[in-house]
């Protein structure tokens, strides 16, 4: 697992190279715990994620601590195997894993659609 922080500001970008299971949530949330106060928006960019099994799921919708910083969680790259375990979760249970909520507000550059 390779995991790449870039920092704009209140916004985070979390680049992962690797799956996300339960050996590799512990680096993960070490690297949400590690942001600075000020960052109010984490981007996971799963680009680079071919599998991600329950342990994504508890890193995407498990509350934080009642100390810790109130972030958003926005996701952008879904491969068809992180995507459909989203989906089938929101299925299951639409209350708790509220997918909508992870999608950005503005779509990625290359899916906008072009000016004349």
């Amino acid at each position: 697992m390779n995991i790449t922080t870039t920092i704009d500001g209140t916004f985070a970008r979390i680049r992962l190279r690797g799956e996300i299971d339960f050996d590799t949530l512990p680096p993960l949330r070490a690297a949400v715990d590690a942001l600075p106060p000020q960052v109010t928006d984490v981007q996971w960019d799963l680009i680079h994620t071919p599998f991600m099994d329950v342990a994504g799921l508890h890193l995407l919708f498990t509350p934080v601590a009642d100390d810790a910083p109130r972030r958003r969680a926005t996701v952008t790259g879904l491969r068809a195997q992180p995507l459909s375990l989203l989906l089938a979760a929101a299925d299951v249970n639409p209350t708790v894993f509220d997918f909508c909520r992870l999608l950005p507000d503005v779509a990625p550059a290359d899916l906008r659609p072009s000016t004349p």
